[in-house]
C-alpha cells in the first residue's frame, strides 16, 4: 500500500530514517481560516481555525482534524469545512491523535504529505492528495500555484488568505525540520 516516505528534491531519492538529519529551524505558524459549509454545500458564516507550519501543502488537504475530547471543536465533528482556494468540501473529523494544545486545537489533514496525517486519513477513510512532484514544485493538484516550487507556493497562498481575509495571524514557531545527511 501506499506510504510516506522522507524524500528529497536533490538526490531525486527516498531517505531512510537514519539519512535525516533533523534541525532546529525558526518558522512560523500560519492560522488560518476554512469556512464551514451546510449539507447543500452552503456558507454558513461560521468557520474553523487550524494552525499550520506548512500552509504550502494546504492545496493536498482532505480533512480537518479535532480531538473528540476537546470541547473547543468536538461539535464540529461531522461538518465540512470548504477548503478555501481549491473549493473542495473537506470532512471534519475526531481523532486522539490530534494535540488539544497544539494552536487551535484543530488540525488541517494532509495524508499525502505529513506521516501522523496519512495514518489520520487511513483511519477515517480520507484520500490521498499529494500536491508537489519529486522536485518539491507544486503540480496539477495545486490548482493556481501548479509549476510553482514550494516555497513560492508557500508565500502566494499566505497572500491569497490574507487577500480573502482568512490569515488570522502568523507566530514565530521553531519545528525539528528533516534535512538529508547525504
Amino acid at each position: 500500500g501506499e506510504r510516506i516516505t522522507n524524500w528529497c528534491p536533490r538526490c531525486q531519492t527516498a531517505l531512510s530514517d537514519l539519512e535525516v538529519d533533523h534541525e532546529e529551524t525558526q518558522g512560523s505558524l500560519w492560522y488560518v481560516r476554512y469556512p464551514l459549509i451546510d449539507d447543500a454545500g452552503n456558507p454558513t458564516g461560521e468557520h474553523i481555525t487550524v494552525a499550520t507550519t506548512r500552509p504550502e501543502t494546504i492545496v493536498g488537504d482532505t480533512g480537518v482534524a479535532v480531538n473528540p475530547e476537546d470541547d473547543r471543536g468536538k461539535h464540529l465533528i461531522g461538518r465540512r469545512a470548504l477548503l478555501p482556494i481549491i473549493e473542495r468540501p473537506i470532512p471534519i473529523v475526531g481523532d486522539d491523535a490530534v494535540e488539544a494544545e497544539f494552536g487551535t486545537g484543530a488540525v488541517k489533514v494532509t495524508p499525502g504529505h505529513d506521516p501522523t496525517d496519512f495514518e489520520i486519513g487511513a483511519r477515517h477513510g480520507l484520500p490521498v492528495i499529494v500536491a508537489m512532484d519529486k522536485e518539491a514544485k507544486m503540480n496539477e493538484h495545486a490548482g493556481p500555484y501548479n509549476g510553482l516550487d514550494r516555497y513560492e507556493a508557500r508565500k502566494l497562498i499566505v497572500a491569497d488568505f490574507d487577500r480573502l481575509g482568512l490569515l488570522d495571524k502568523v507566530e514565530p514557531h521553531t519545528s525539528a525540520i528533516g534535512h538529508c545527511s547525504r
